[in-house]
């Protein structure tokens, strides 16, 4: 049944509460961009009445701010420092207050009359206030959640909230989906729901670079495991006839070497317009819990190779020698430099992530139905 013919029964649009943590404020903001992109697709169906509790920012037309102004500010306040994992990881004990904040915030969303038809939990902690309602959920699941699993008593809790309504587990990459059915797959359904690809990337015009000093690319958080291996890897090869650029906030002390060109935060805009189109590529080794990074997907759609770290997120992403590299020494990370120094290496490369990027992921519109499908089914009879 699609979504339009089942909207159509219910006689009215479905309403649904989206729940985030992460907003960006502006167009040049770096945070939660994924979820503006997210709400801007599922905003535009007429099918659907969206409402959203997260950061202030700056909404599409017709969709809803859920937040009270109370929490608005605490949520602001929460980014500034660099979202409630950051706050968690640096204040420890200190941040507790902010995280019992906001689970007493969600749960007033959750309980705001009238209650949604579905709500759609970024992350799992998220989706921990929904206890003791029946509100059908589906719940995004990314990397950082997903290793909250680990946690003494998160499974547990999580079931017990679970089992109270029908529920879409939604991990955004399907590498997380063995273990989440071997924990939850009794009392909810599994459903790989990969987020979406702006379009504008796939329309990018890349010119490429291949006079040296050849440019590649590296935008991330700045912490210790976000950087991983690139910096005692990348030594002696980023020297002369290639230059590394470094993309994002500095949130742990890290020491950069005097040959990485560091930049700061930066945008999609001002990688879309100044860099990617003549960048040789992008490159991460990251050691952190990522789920399916969203910079990835997009270098891989604007048509830019990619040389990753050995993580079950990147290859899931990356089929190695063909729509990228999975680097696993720093003898394969000289390997894959030397391979996409070639500019028909390089060009075949890209061109073929962009093909399995269009193929397997699509753009935030095919998203968007993809979620919807979630709603209705969840509130078939």
């Amino acid at each position: 049944m699609t979504s339009h013919s089942t909207s159509a029964s219910i006689g009215r649009p479905l309403k649904v509460l989206l729940v985030s943590t992460s907003y960006p404020k502006n167009d040049k903001d770096w945070q939660g961009r994924f979820i503006a992109d997210m709400v801007q697709a599922l905003g535009a169906s007429s099918e659907l009445q969206l409402s959203v509790w997260s950061p202030p920012g700056e909404l599409p037309a017709g969709v809803g701010y859920a937040a009270s102004a109370a929490e608005s500010r605490r949520l602001s306040q929460m980014t500034s420092q660099g979202g409630i994992a950051q706050i968690l990881r640096t204040r420890q004990l200190g941040g507790l207050g902010h995280v019992f904040g906001l689970l007493r915030g969600l749960r007033r969303a959750y309980r705001a009359r009238p209650v949604a038809d579905v709500a759609h939990v970024n992350w799992l902690q998220n989706a921990l206030p929904l206890w003791g309602s029946a509100t059908p959920a589906v719940i995004t699941i990314l990397g950082t959640d997903f290793s909250l699993l680990q946690a003494p008593g998160m499974q547990g809790m999580l079931r017990m909230v679970i089992r109270q309504r029908k529920c879409v587990l939604a991990p955004n990459a399907a590498w997380m989906a063995p273990k989440l059915k071997s924990v939850f797959g009794d009392i909810a359904e599994i459903r790989t729901i990969p987020f979406g690809v702006e379009k504008k990337w796939f329309s990018l015009n890349r010119h490429g670079n291949w006079q040296e000093p050849q440019k590649w690319l590296a935008v991330t958080r700045l912490t210790k495991n976000k950087i991983g291996d690139l910096l005692n890897w990348g030594t002696g090869f980023f020297d002369g006839r290639r230059e590394l650029h470094l993309f994002g906030p500095m949130q742990e002390t890290v020491e950069l070497p005097s040959w990485v060109h560091y930049h700061g935060p930066t945008n999609p805009t001002e990688l879309q317009q100044k860099w990617f189109p003549e960048a040789a590529g992008l490159i991460t080794l990251s050691r952190h819990d990522e789920g399916r990074p969203q910079i990835l997907l997009e270098a891989m759609a604007a048509g830019l190779p990619v040389i990753a770290s050995d993580l079950p997120a990147h290859r899931d992403l990356i089929a190695h020698h063909d729509t990228g590299w999975i680097a696993t020494s720093r003898e394969s990370l000289d390997a894959a430099l030397n391979y996409l120094d070639v500019p028909e290496n390089n060009v075949a490369t890209g061109r073929a992530a962009q093909a399995w990027v269009t193929k397997e992921v699509g753009t935030w519109d095919d998203c968007a139905n993809r979620y919807k499908l979630a709603y209705m089914d969840l509130i078939k009879s």
